[in-house]
């Protein structure tokens, strides 16, 4: 037993080293600000609209601009089904810059999504099941100041989310509650490069939901991201880690006027 665990320890330090050696990190502090929005157009389809402001040192630089738009569809009370479209515009940030070029590059994305939503006592549950097409703005040219080519990416992301009330049994209006997550991007498909494990996000956060409208939340975020290329011959992680904020309205445009 303890030749095994002498062994254990030793396989443990070597592959700490190992990884020291083959890895560069990168650290920045980030600040995400985001809207999210839905608007109830019929008894099962919503529309969808999001738009998230990431910064680097908290808010100072640019990191990232995202918007996302899509058509949900309520399959049933515990099932919810998207089909959407994004635009991102990544910008250089940190010590090494995702794209290789250290250029800013547009991506564009086609998604589907699944949300699965259950309640366990207090406690509210969310799967999501996303799959996306990434096309991925490229520079054939280190001249090019425009991208010339969309390389096409495929991932699938799982994010898992608890959140509790802070008062009472459930999250009704006027109440505070606390929410935590955990999303793991996976890159697959022919173009996938050095990240198949492409990002994982922990999100710890304290809200207010004061109606069934608008509620507002915001805590810390942990970002770790892996570069699809390497530098010289090492893979390359980010350690992004901040604030979140998120702002989420929720309009019903099938409730009828009162006309008295």
């Amino acid at each position: 037993m303890r030749k095994l665990l002498s062994l254990f320890i030793i396989i443990l330090f070597l592959n700490n080293a190992y990884s020291q050696n083959t890895r560069l990190q990168d650290h920045n502090k980030i600040g995400w600000y985001n809207y999210f929005g839905t608007f109830k157009i019929a008894e099962k389809y919503s529309i969808h609209s999001e738009y998230q402001w990431r910064r680097d040192h908290y808010i100072t630089d640019k990191q990232q601009g995202l918007l996302r738009v899509g058509l949900n569809y309520q399959a049933n009370p515990k099932l919810q089904l998207r089909l959407g479209y994004a635009w991102i515009e990544t910008y250089p940030y940190g010590d090494y810059a995702i794209n290789g070029q250290g250029k800013d590059f547009t991506e564009h994305r086609i998604f589907q999504m699944a949300t699965l939503t259950d309640k366990i006592s207090k406690f509210e549950v969310s799967h999501r099941f996303m799959l996306e097409q990434r096309f991925v703005g490229r520079y054939t040219n280190p001249a090019l100041t425009v991208e010339d080519d969309y390389l096409l990416l495929n991932r699938f992301r799982y994010l898992f989310r608890v959140q509790m009330p802070l008062k009472g049994a459930e999250i009704t209006n006027k109440t505070p509650y606390l929410a935590a997550y955990n999303e793991i991007l996976i890159g697959f498909g022919k173009n996938v490069n050095e990240n198949i494990f492409d990002q994982n996000r922990i999100g710890l956060l304290l809200g207010y939901r004061f109606n069934n409208t608008f509620r507002i939340e915001g805590g810390y975020l942990n970002q770790r991201v892996q570069l699809g290329r390497e530098i010289e011959q090492k893979n390359v992680f980010q350690n992004n880690n901040g604030l979140i904020v998120n702002t989420l309205v929720n309009l019903d445009f099938t409730k009828k006027k009162n006309t008295n």
